[in-house]
C-alpha cells in the first residue's frame, strides 16, 4: 500500500462526502479509491468510514484520525512547496574550501556575478592549501587541484590548469635564460612547491618533440602555498614552475618572463568535490553548476582532460 496516497484518498473522501467525488477530484478510478481506503483501515485495524448505498459517514475513530492527518498533510504540502521554492530561489549558508590563489585569482573576482544571480546564498570561503576534513569541519564542497582518488567523494572536473616556467627579468639577466630543462640542474635556483603537511614536492616534468625530462634542480626556498611561490619568484629568488593562472597576469605585465616555452608540462586537473553520501542542497547544486560554467569560460583553464599531475 502507498500509505501517503491512501491517507490523502481517505481525507478527500471525508472532505467530499463521497467515494465518487473523491475519485473524480483525485483523477483515480472509483474502485481504486475504495481499495485504498480499505487497505488503510486494514493497516490501522479500525473502521474509518460507514458506507451505505446512499451515503458515506465518518466514524468517531475516523473523525479523530482525519483531524490529525489533515494537519500533517498540510504541513507535508508546505514542506514540499518550500523545497520547490528553494530549488528555484536557493538560500542559506554555503561553506566552501579552496586554495588561496584559486580563491583570490579565479573565484573571488567573479563572485559579484554569483551574488547577483543568487542573492540569498551566503558564502563562507576557507582559503588555504591544507587538506580539509569535509565531514568533521562541515564543509559543503571543496575546489581542489590534482587527482581525487577518495571513493567517498564525488569530483566533477572543472577544467585543466596548464603549467609554465617563469622568472623575473632580473633573475634571468643574472643567471641566464635556460634553453633546455637540463640547464635548470646547474647554475639556477628553483622556487619549489611542497605539498602541505608533507615533504613531497610538485614534480617538474617537461616534454618536447618526443623528449621528456624530469627536473630536480637546486632550490633556495620551498613553499606550501601557491601565493607564496609567486611572491618568492617575484622577489627574484628563483625560477617558478606552476599553474599558468598564478603567474599569467605578471607575465602580461612584464614582471615575469616565461622560459622554456616549447616544453610542455602535464596539465593539472581542477575539480569541485563533495561527499558522495550527502544530499546536495539547492545552494550547493547551484554553486557547483555555476563553477562549471565559470571555468568553462576561464582563459586560464583548458577543457577537462585526463587526470595527470597533483598539486
Amino acid at each position: 500500500m502507498d500509505y501517503l496516497t491512501a491517507v490523502r484518498t481517505f481525507a478527500r473522501v471525508v472532505e467530499t462526502g463521497s467515494f465518487a467525488r473523491a475519485a473524480d477530484s483525485l483523477q483515480l478510478p472509483r474502485n481504486s479509491v475504495t481499495k485504498l481506503v480499505q487497505s488503510l483501515e486494514a493497516h490501522l485495524r479500525i473502521k474509518l468510514l460507514n458506507r451505505t448505498t446512499r451515503r458515506v459517514s465518518v466514524t468517531t475513530d475516523g473523525q479523530a484520525y482525519y483531524e490529525r492527518m489533515a494537519r500533517l498533510l498540510e504541513e507535508w504540502d508546505e514542506i514540499e512547496d518550500e523545497l520547490a521554492r528553494a530549488r528555484s530561489h536557493p538560500r542559506g549558508r554555503l561553506r566552501v574550501d579552496m586554495g588561496t590563489t584559486i580563491a583570490s585569482l579565479l573565484l573571488i573576482p567573479t563572485l559579484a556575478q554569483f551574488h547577483a544571480r543568487y542573492p540569498d546564498v551566503q558564502l563562507d570561503i576557507g582559503a588555504s592549501d591544507r587538506p580539509v576534513d569535509m565531514i568533521g569541519e562541515r564543509v559543503d564542497c571543496v575546489i581542489r587541484a590534482g587527482t581525487i582518488s577518495d571513493p567517498s567523494l564525488i569530483a566533477r572536473q572543472l577544467g585543466t590548469l596548464p603549467q609554465l616556467t617563469c622568472a623575473t627579468p632580473g633573475y634571468l639577466e643574472t643567471h641566464g635564460v635556460p634553453q633546455h630543462p637540463a640547464d635548470l640542474e646547474h647554475g639556477h635556483q628553483l622556487v619549489r612547491y611542497q605539498y602541505a603537511g608533507s615533504t613531497r614536492q610538485l614534480p617538474i616534468v617537461l616534454t618536447h618533440g618526443g623528449e621528456t625530462v624530469t627536473v630536480r634542480g637546486n632550490h633556495f626556498v620551498t613553499v606550501n602555498d601557491s601565493g607564496a611561490m609567486l611572491a618568492a619568484t617575484l622577489s627574484g629568488l628563483g625560477i617558478m614552475h606552476g599553474p599558468a593562472f598564478v603567474a599569467g597576469r605578471h607575465i602580461d605585465s612584464g614582471a615575469l618572463v616565461q622560459v622554456l616555452a616549447p616544453w610542455q608540462a602535464p596539465g593539472i586537473p581542477l575539480s569541485i568535490v563533495y561527499p558522495a553520501n550527502r544530499h546536495l542542497s539547492a545552494r550547493v547544486r547551484v554553486f557547483v553548476d555555476w563553477m562549471m560554467e565559470l571555468f568553462r569560460n576561464s582563459p586560464y583553464t583548458l577543457p577537462p582532460g585526463p587526470r595527470q599531475s597533483s598539486i
